[in-house]
């Protein structure tokens, strides 16, 4: 069923953003019809090392990018016209990549896996383990992860309104157990569509053998579409250089989220009305979301996190009156990778956390801003939640 609603979601978000994803995937189904058959554009060998191929006998320059190199990788052609590089070897992942050719970003033709964006599209290539990574489908139990579209009186230009969330419902979900589950909001970065949890992060997956191993508590766990103004996606990259336009987007996000997700969630499943029943948390764009919601409103949340969030803009403002007695949180817990652009803001907001009396777990990974950091946070993150209550 998830291909299916991969579909549905493109069509509905393609529509707002025609001028921005439409021409990569026509560029995508244009390299398909041209793709060569005679060699295998991502070949991942034994040592964990990948040979990298793109086929352009025209091209002057070829790079390949690749998540977590930290920069480009410099390709080189052979007489066929097949572009080539090797990595190093790299450990069990997965990762996203694409080419630069003569200066243009390029998919890969011949890999039909693609990280689903609305504007960084790229592609995906898995490097195995000697045995199964916690974010891989494992012979365990396995959760269900519904897709449901909605009509939102909130969010600012959406096509026809339609907006839309995902939920993961754990394995042998009993709607007439005794005691309700809890539920985790989980928060998707910038750019991000709604099933970037799911696509990307591999959320379900990491819920399903965590259960399975007894280390975190069955429960729901909800991905909306992250925005409260498709605005603030849709006009680039500099709109995080205006903060009244990042406040604008999370006060709206914030509305969405309180208003209308979390009142159908509890309506349709049976789950907890309880704020030590509910947590919150989220990936850059995300984690600014999930931090400013879950420190504004502790009467809602009792477990709050941040994975790479991008801080610095006017969430102190609204969080002015926060006091350590006011949050009054079972955990709150601030990820960042060492190696990531955001890592001084973070630091920055714990410090001011702390001089608040406002307890917080810092956590600091290597990594940059990545998914291979986020999948990671979240397999630590999840364990912690609903403990003790």
């Amino acid at each position: 069923m998830e291909p299916q609603h991969a579909l549905r979601t493109t069509k509905i978000i393609i529509g707002s953003i025609t001028g921005l994803i439409t021409p990569v995937f026509l560029m995508s189904a244009l390299a398909y019809g041209q793709a060569s058959a005679s060699f295998k554009s991502n070949e991942v060998h034994a040592d964990g090392s990948i040979t990298f191929r793109y086929k352009d006998p025209a091209a002057g320059k070829a790079l390949l990018n690749l998540e977590g190199a930290g920069k480009p990788l410099a390709m080189r052609k052979d007489s066929d016209g097949v572009w080539s590089v090797v990595t190093p070897p790299l450990p069990p992942e997965i990762y996203g990549y694409g080419f630069e050719v003569d200066g243009r970003a390029q998919l890969d033709p011949k890999n039909p896996v693609v990280k689903p964006n609305l504007i960084f599209v790229g592609n995906l290539v898995t490097v195995p383990g000697s045995v199964p990574q916690l974010w891989e489908a494992r012979e365990v139990p396995h959760g269900v992860v519904h897709h449901y579209l909605y009509t939102s009186r909130v969010v600012k230009g959406l096509v026809d309104g339609q907006s839309e969330y995902y939920i993961y419902t754990p394995p042998s979900y009993d709607p007439k157990r005794a005691k309700p589950y809890p539920t985790l909001y989980l928060l998707h970065g910038w750019s991000d569509m709604a099933s970037g949890w799911t696509a990307v992060g591999q959320a379900n997956f990491i819920f399903d053998n965590l259960i399975a191993e007894g280390k975190a508590e069955p429960m729901l766990v909800v991905m909306p579409l992250g925005y409260g103004d498709m605005k603030f996606v849709t006009s680039g990259g500099g709109v995080w250089d205006d903060d009244a336009a990042v406040a604008h987007n999370v006060a709206l996000f914030s509305q969405v989220l309180l208003t209308e997700i979390l009142p159908q969630v509890e309506s349709a499943y049976h789950v907890s009305k309880d704020r030590n029943d509910r947590a919150i948390t989220g990936l850059s764009m995300g984690g600014l979301e999930s931090l400013t919601i879950g420190l504004t409103h502790p009467e809602q949340f009792g477990w709050v996190g941040g994975f790479s969030s991008a801080l610095g803009h006017r969430e102190k403002d609204e969080l002015s009156a926060l006091s350590g007695k006011g949050a009054g949180l079972h955990l709150l817990w601030i990820a960042c990778g060492t190696q990531d652009d955001l890592i001084t803001r973070n630091r920055n907001f714990i410090a001011w956390l702390k001089s608040k009396d406002v307890p917080v777990t810092a956590i600091e990974t290597p990594g940059g801003h990545t998914w291979m950091v986020w999948r990671d946070n979240l397999v630590h993150f999840a364990p912690l939640l609903f403990q003790g209550r």
